[in-house]
């Protein structure tokens, strides 16, 4: 009887758990897939455009000046983004932030203060909450997908996050080539084929949204937390509740050593649509080149994020993969900094880009490499580590945006050559810090955890 017994307790959780073992082959893949597809067809439109803003919409610094509005906007809702995605829930949260994308790119039909400004920062809202949103959602997928799998947390997180920012990656090279395609340069500086290249982009992002439909809700990790108690609920959706978690992540030593990686993560990026399509690109191949060079800008960033998700395992993979993207970026600046003549024709396309494909390579490791250790190191407040990421980046992105047209190229070049250097000494100390903390047995990373979990409650 007592054989009995123990069969039927080591059976009990097999029962238990035979649905959610059937949902990772249904849904958990499926999802990673849609959103990957739904964010590539949303940011190859905007993407385009935002790389345009600073050589088409010249007069009065009209687009640099609305994407520093946007991104201001951006910094500014992010403090609030993950109380807003709590409440919404990652599928809504999602699913609005695409409206604020489309709103963007139709303004751009007739650009003018009156149209740009407000859709900036409208779009600065929706941002926030599409990024928090998707950082969440892939985090949550992730987490379920190796639980119910039985697999290695933080190889299911750096997969995830390698097939999602990989996809994402194409949007530079699908819009870009697009855009290469529908623009011509005109007579006196004028560039022709706008109106069809924004049109084109509607439909696009049209598609795009109404994939994000499709998409299966889920239940965010704090809510999960909080579950057991309505009050807990109804705390985890509250002001104070925001007000904590952002005290908190900033107390936290690994966030704050985290924090300027954040900053140039945001930095590098725009660095690359202001300042390298504008003083390095557009001079060497001409207005319509910006669309090639960003093309290869974002296939290098595609495949690298590829490369970098399928060896992500755990803190020691991810601090050697930072490595290999601080390098690449860092001989990418000093070549920018020694401003290399060029003549024009083949060899200088190819050295434009050249420098493309290491900023792009750079750019693939930094977005899957700090989404996936925040989601190792932060896994009690998803919501909030997602959010702090998009506070950083898009406050140092909104700073390069405002004060890009008072700068010389070759000042912000030093200055971000300073701060990689910087960031990556304190990710190298962060590393340290973790690796002393944790002994060998978790050495792999800290999402083994619910392996253990799992093989102590088969024991009892």
């Amino acid at each position: 009887m007592a054989s009995v017994t123990i069969h039927h307790d080591e059976e009990t959780p097999l029962v238990v758990e035979s649905p959610i073992q059937l949902q990772p082959h249904k849904s958990h893949s499926r999802d990673v897939h849609i959103l990957s597809i739904a964010f590539v067809l949303i940011f190859l439109a905007y993407g385009a455009a935002q790389n345009l803003q600073s050589t088409l919409n010249t007069e009065e610094d009209l687009g640099t000046t609305s994407l520093g509005i946007l991104y201001l906007s951006f910094t500014f809702f992010s403090v609030f983004a993950s109380l807003v995605v709590r409440i919404l829930g990652s599928k809504n949260a999602l699913i609005i932030g695409t409206s604020g994308y489309w709103l963007y790119v139709a303004a751009n039909l007739k650009p003018n203060w009156y149209t740009l400004v407000p859709a900036s920062v409208y779009l600065g809202f929706c941002a926030s909450i599409i990024w928090v949103g998707q950082g969440t959602y892939l985090t949550s997928t992730a987490h379920s997908h190796a639980i119910d799998n039985n697999l290695h947390e933080g190889a299911v997180i750096g997969d995830f996050n390698g097939e999602f920012w990989a996809v994402y990656a194409l949007h530079q090279f699908i819009g870009n080539l697009i855009t290469f395609a529908l623009l011509s340069d005109g007579q006196g500086g004028s560039t022709n084929g706008t109106t069809l290249l924004f049109v084109v982009f509607l439909f696009v992002m049209t598609f795009g949204a109404i994939l994000m439909f499709f998409l299966h809700k889920r239940i965010g990790n704090s809510k999960e937390e909080y579950k057991n108690s309505e009050a807990d609920v109804v705390e985890s959706k509250s002001l104070k509740s925001l007000c904590k978690s952002l005290t908190s992540a900033l107390s936290d030593a690994k966030m704050l050593l985290i924090i300027p990686l954040m900053a140039y993560s945001g930095l590098q990026q725009a660095f690359v649509w202001a300042e390298f399509t504008k003083f390095v690109v557009t001079p060497a191949i001409g207005v319509s080149g910006v669309g090639i060079a960003m093309a290869a800008y974002g296939a290098f960033d595609g495949i690298c994020s590829l490369a970098a998700g399928r060896l992500t395992s755990g803190l020691t993979s991810i601090t050697s993969i930072v490595s290999f993207g601080a390098f690449a970026q860092a001989v990418a600046l000093i070549l920018l900094l020694l401003n290399f003549s060029i003549s024009s024709g083949f060899l200088g396309t190819s050295y434009i880009l050249f420098l493309a494909a290491l900023l792009g390579i750079g750019d693939g490791v930094l977005m899957t490499q700090l989404n996936a250790l925040l989601g190792i190191l932060f896994k009690h407040d998803m919501e909030g580590a997602f959010a702090q990421l998009k506070i950083w980046q898009s406050a140092t992105i909104a700073v390069v945006f405002f004060l890009a047209p008072y700068i010389s190229f070759q000042a912000v070049t030093i200055i971000m050559l300073v701060l990689l250097c910087l960031s990556f000494c304190s990710f190298l100390w962060l590393a340290l810090k973790v690796g002393n903390a944790s002994s060998p047995s978790t050495s792999r990373g800290h999402a083994i955890g619910e392996r253990v979990v799992t093989m102590r409650v088969r024991h009892s």
